[in-house]
């Protein structure tokens, strides 16, 4: 049960704070060219890595239980960034609408790869 609350808890905090990020900065998110493109998803990878790789860190669960952590913070933030996604100019009315795709593309990168890094790590220990 605590495992529960505490991952749900970060999950919702983190999409939160994604939300947040893409509201206040999403411009410099959508920067034209090749180059940005490449260090959003490079970044969203590194993001998710380490927090996947540190999940059971930061909720203080064992090693043993990093997987189901991961996965319980990251079902708030891809539903809610699915939501987010689906009307994606009602929520960021100064981007362009067509950037619908790369974001949620971006979100299933960084949770992705939050699931590879925790189960890295459970498989490890």
């Amino acid at each position: 049960m605590i495992l529960t609350s505490k991952s749900l808890g970060l999950g919702f905090g983190i999409a939160a704070a994604i939300f947040a990020l893409f509201w206040l900065a999403g411009p410099w998110f959508f920067l034209e060219g090749r180059r940005p493109f490449q260090i959003n998803f490079v970044a969203g990878a590194a993001f998710g890595m380490l927090l996947g790789l540190s999940i059971h860190r930061l909720l203080n669960v064992p090693t043993q239980k990093t997987v189901s952590a991961m996965a319980l913070t990251a079902i708030p933030g891809m539903l809610i960034m699915a939501a987010v996604g689906s009307h994606f100019a009602v929520f960021f009315p100064d981007l362009n609408p067509s950037l619908d795709k790369v974001f949620g593309s971006l979100m299933l990168w960084f949770y992705g790869f939050g699931l590879a890094g925790a189960v890295w790590r459970a498989r490890k220990s």
